[in-house]
């Protein structure tokens, strides 16, 4: 695909995608939505990335839709033709659960660590996306907002049910009903965003953690954790621990276990094929 506004970069093992209309502050539209989509399944397919960074250029993240387009709903245009599809199509999903088949939640599907590096305003589609990574850093002082309930919109893209998870449901009502701005302090107070740095620290630290990640720890691991991250979210526990106990048991015998014990004991990095 001909990149117009995502930048997708490969660097020691770390891919980042970076959302490029800084003009409008990086505003989501339908050939934003192709773009991420395209750079996102590039980096999961990718035997080179083992961890992916998504930022913005310029001063924001993504302040949600693009007003223009917004303008094209209220005048009855199909959601699809502006902001793309809302779910993978079948075709598309191979093995991956129906909840992890949606325009946002497929991040929570993919094998790989998505870090988002939060550095500006965010809000509607762009705070969808946001929580939608694993993990959070944000510049000092970036405003955050849900804006949903000021455009007579409903929780999008299936936030309603993360938010609560990650910061608990009185928080999540409290973002939700008010589409009040927080600044990312805050945030990060309430388990929002994980940590908070000043502005030009903020890549650099993202990158950082993301190649610790890439050089340090074993992919196998990535893969697994992740999986049970969200998939046991989605299940009791009796399911999470017997499952947790046969892949501790497969793993015995890859060569990612082997490296560990091997690194452990030399007293060094382990170097993870």
């Amino acid at each position: 695909m001909e990149l117009k506004v995502v930048r997708y970069e490969v660097e020691d093992g770390v891919a980042t995608v970076t959302l490029n209309r800084p003009e409008r502050l990086n505003a989501w539209t339908n050939r934003m939505a192709a773009e991420f989509r395209w750079a996102m399944d590039a980096a999961c397919g990718s035997p080179a990335v083992r961890a992916i960074v998504v930022t913005g250029a310029g001063r924001g993240f993504c302040p949600g839709a693009d007003s223009e387009a917004l303008e094209g709903l209220v005048e009855g245009r199909p959601y699809g033709a502006i902001f793309g599809p809302v779910a993978a199509p079948a075709s598309e999903r191979k093995e991956v659960r129906a909840d992890f088949g949606h325009q946002f939640s497929f991040l929570l599907g993919m094998e790989k660590p998505v870090l988002a590096a939060v550095n500006g305003p965010v809000a509607g589609v762009g705070f969808v996306l946001m929580c939608f990574c694993d993990i959070r850093f944000a510049a000092a002082g970036a405003k955050i907002t849900t804006s949903f309930a000021r455009l007579g919109l409903p929780a999008e893209h299936g936030v309603a049910w993360l938010l609560p998870r990650l910061v608990g449901v009185g928080r999540a009502a409290d973002l939700l009903l008010s589409s009040r701005v927080v600044l990312a302090e805050e945030a990060a107070e309430m388990g929002l965003i994980n940590r908070v740095l000043p502005a030009g620290e903020l890549f650099p630290a993202a990158l950082d953690y993301a190649r610790t990640l890439a050089a340090e720890v074993a992919p196998s691991s990535l893969r697994m954790i992740k999986a049970q991250l969200y998939g046991d979210l989605l299940g009791g526990l009796d399911a999470s621990a017997r499952q947790a106990v046969d892949l501790m048991h497969r793993s015995f015998g890859g060569p990612d276990f082997a490296e560990g014990v091997r690194a452990l004991r030399e007293k060094r990095r382990p170097q993870f094929p």
